[in-house]
């Protein structure tokens, strides 16, 4: 396996399909064990953190009873 001038590498098909690895939504992670070698891993992620990239990212000001009006078609 090559590594880029970016640090890149391809993960092989088979071993994306083996983690559940899935281009733009899965993240991996280097894990060092107790002899020193280094293995991939699918990042253990919370469903919170999901949401957290998302908070105050909205910039629509209105109200509750404009939100209401445009959803009934008023």
């Amino acid at each position: 396996m090559r590594v880029t001038s970016k640090g890149q590498v391809t993960i092989p098909q088979e071993v994306r399909d083996a983690l559940g690895i899935r281009p733009a939504e899965t993240e991996v992670e280097f894990v060092r064990d107790e002899n020193g070698r280094w293995y991939l891993s699918k990042a253990r992620t919370h469903r919170r953190d999901r949401f957290r990239t998302a908070h105050k990212v909205g910039t629509l000001r209105m109200s509750t009873e404009e939100i209401l009006a445009l959803t009934r078609g008023d």
